[in-house]
C-alpha cells in the first residue's frame, strides 16, 4: 500500500495536468482529493532551493498551509487557486517562524485572510520584529473548516522551537512542513534554532499519535516519498550519535 502510494505521488507529481514546466517558479500539483501541494524556490548562495507547501480545498473556502518561499508568488499563488478552483483562501496557518513559512503573514493578513500561528512562534516573531499572525491557537487545536477537520498539533522541538505539524485524520494526510526532511535528504540542513536531541523524541511523538499515515509532506525537495519521516528520524539518530561519541 505504501509503495503503491509513493509510485502514484511521483506519477503525479511529474504528469501534473496543469501542463505547468519544470521551470515554472509556482507548481502546484493534486495529491488527493481536495489537497494539493505546491512548490516555490529561493535563492540559496547562487542555488535555488525549493520549498513545499500545501493547501486545502473546503467549502468555506481555501486553507494555506504555509507561504510562498518566494515573496513575488504571494499574489500568484492566489491568483492560480482562484483561477484553477473558483474559490479564495480564507485562512493561513505558518508552522514556524521561519520566512520559508512565515514570511507571507503580513502579506495575506492585508488581503483580509486570516492568519494563524502558535504562541511560540508569535512570540519570536515579535522578538525579531517581525509581521505576526491576527489569531494566536493552542498548540494543539482541531479546527473544522467546510467538509474538512484537520488537527494543528505541536510536538516539541526539532527544525525549530515552534515547528509545528498538521494532521488530516480521515485522509490520513500528514503535512510536516521543515519538521520532516525530504527522503532525498542527506543531513538536517540548516540547524540554526534546531534542538537535535529534542528532534527525535518529537518525531517519535508524532510516530506515536498519528498512526499509518498514507501521505507524508516534507518541507522541503521531494514530497511524494511516505518514508520522509522515518528517513529523519535515522539522520537525527545518526546526528546525535556522532554528538555523543565526539564528547566521549
Amino acid at each position: 500500500m505504501r509503495n503503491l502510494a509513493s509510485i502514484i505521488l511521483f506519477l503525479a507529481a511529474l504528469f501534473d495536468s496543469s501542463g505547468q514546466s519544470k521551470n515554472s517558479p509556482l507548481q502546484i500539483s493534486h495529491l488527493t482529493g481536495d489537497f494539493y501541494v505546491y512548490k516555490t524556490f529561493h535563492d540559496y548562495k547562487g542555488t535555488p532551493v525549493s520549498a513545499n507547501a500545501m493547501y486545502l480545498v473546503t467549502d468555506k473556502g481555501v486553507v494555506l498551509f504555509d507561504a510562498p518561499w518566494d515573496e513575488k508568488q504571494y499574489k500568484p499563488l492566489l491568483d492560480s487557486i482562484k483561477a484553477r478552483h473558483n474559490k479564495d483562501v480564507v485562512m493561513y496557518f505558518a508552522t514556524h517562524s521561519h520566512e520559508d513559512r512565515a514570511g507571507g503573514l503580513n502579506f495575506y493578513r492585508e488581503k483580509g485572510i486570516k492568519t494563524y500561528t502558535i504562541k511560540a512562534t508569535d512570540q519570536i516573531l515579535k522578538h525579531d520584529n517581525k509581521k505576526r499572525a491576527e489569531f494566536i491557537i493552542p498548540n494543539d487545536t482541531t479546527f473544522t473548516v467546510g467538509q474538512h477537520t484537520f488537527e494543528i498539533y505541536y510536538p516539541g522541538k526539532g527544525h525549530a522551537p515552534d515547528n509545528i505539524i498538521v494532521w488530516f485524520d480521515k485522509e490520513k494526510v500528514l503535512y510536516g512542513g521543515c519538521f520532516v526532511k525530504s527522503t532525498k535528504a542527506k543531513d538536517l540542513g540548516y540547524l540554526g534554532d534546531a534542538d537535535v536531541k529534542e528532534w527525535e523524541k518529537s518525531i517519535q511523538k508524532v510516530q506515536a499519535k498519528f498512526k499509518n499515515p498514507v501521505y507524508i509532506i516534507s518541507g522541503h525537495d521531494d514530497w511524494t516519498n511516505i518514508e520522509s519521516l522515518k528517513h529523519t528520524l535515522n539522520i537525527v539518530r545518526k546526528y546525535n550519535a556522532v554528538q555523543t561519541w565526539g564528547k566521549k
